[in-house]
């Protein structure tokens, strides 16, 4: 293990959907799951992008987790979500986190600034970065876009992987090309403008290919696919091709590699029986492509099926350790683990100190 520890950012986690969704509380340490308070105290996890994702009506979480499978092409979760019933949920969700806010007695904070984001990683106070994953709770006229910004929202991904009222999302396919459909809707295009106004980063994962090039050519923010990994490694359609990491790149953004075994291992299989140097293959390679200033971590705990090296949170710092046995540097490790998490996102908001 490395000398000392190294504060980790992390791109995305679905735990709110769980804290929703299960009476588990993530106050206690337990091993069900991913992701409590004192997991991530043991995984060094100074914050990270807390997404609320909509599933289809009934569907809840199951040992701790929020999807251990691939949704199938033409399955359920595919399908179109109502928007009231997505803002319903979105409402919940968030009081929920409110909930944990207060009931955590400062170890968790939400956080909208980069300024509060600098200060919260000096003083050991674990940064939640509101993020919806797909917009469904958002109206196609946006009439309630800045209502969900006085709340807190800071990150959006205009899709989940599925249609809605902004655009196409990628399927899982394997083998697959990102290439699965039309690009943004007209509605699509204008929140892409919204969020640039108001400092809504934009995050790409879940976007087919043809989204991607429309959010490149509109948007004025870095690039950023918060938990993604390399197409060239894994050919599912969820990944992305060496054209798009180097836009990414171009626009001084980030991709946050994923850890489900699905997105990194080259037969594409979802075992938990895959090692963690798997992920550090994608990093490397996302390195060696992008550079150093590019990369960042995007695990997606307690929504995937991890490898059992990492088994939660916990595991973070055996991630670092592997890619110190690589080579990288002290001044590396910090720029993977969150240094580059926040440049991109300080870039992103209007920060407000």
């Amino acid at each position: 293990m490395l000398a000392e520890p190294v504060p980790i950012f992390d791109g995305h986690n679905d735990s709110l959907m769980v804290l929703h969704g299960t009476e588990r509380s993530f106050l206690t340490r337990s091993d069900t799951g991913h992701f409590d308070l004192p997991r991530a105290a043991e995984g060094n996890f100074a914050g990270g992008l807390f997404a609320i994702f909509v599933p289809p009506p009934g569907k809840k979480p199951q040992d701790g987790v929020f999807s251990t499978t691939l949704p199938a092409a033409g399955g359920d979760e595919l399908e179109e979500i109502p928007g009231y019933y997505a803002e319903w949920l979105t409402d919940r969700c968030l009081a929920s986190f409110h909930r944990l806010e207060r009931d955590a007695g400062g170890r968790i904070r939400l956080t909208t600034s980069g300024g509060q984001l600098q200060r919260q990683l000096a003083e050991g106070t674990i940064s939640a970065v509101l993020h919806f994953e797909g917009a469904e709770a958002i109206r196609p006229d946006l009439s309630n876009l800045e209502s969900y910004y006085a709340r807190g929202l800071r990150s959006l991904g205009p899709v989940w992987s599925r249609r809605n009222a902004f655009g196409h999302g990628v399927d899982f396919a394997f083998p697959g090309s990102p290439d699965t459909g039309p690009g943004l809707t007209e509605a699509g295009f204008a929140l892409i403008g919204a969020c640039n106004r108001l400092g809504i980063a934009i995050d790409l994962s879940h976007l087919n290919e043809k989204g991607f090039w429309d959010v490149a050519k509109t948007s004025t923010a870095p690039l950023i696919a918060s938990h993604s990994c390399m197409h060239r490694l894994c050919p599912t359609s969820r990944n992305l091709t060496d054209h798009q990491l180097a836009a990414i790149k171009e626009s001084n953004g980030l991709v946050g590699i994923n850890f489900a075994p699905a997105f990194l291992r080259a037969d594409g299989k979802l075992t938990a029986d895959t090692p963690i140097a798997e992920i550090v293959r994608h990093i490397l390679y996302a390195i060696d492509t992008m550079g150093i200033d590019h990369v960042a971590l995007g695990s997606d705990f307690d929504g995937v099926l991890l490898p059992q090296e990492i088994g939660s949170v916990a595991g973070f710092p055996k991630i670092l350790a592997l890619l110190a046995e690589h080579g990288l540097d002290r001044d590396s490790l910090l720029k993977v683990a969150h240094g580059n998490w926040l440049r991109v996102l300080h870039q992103c908001w209007r920060d407000e100190g």
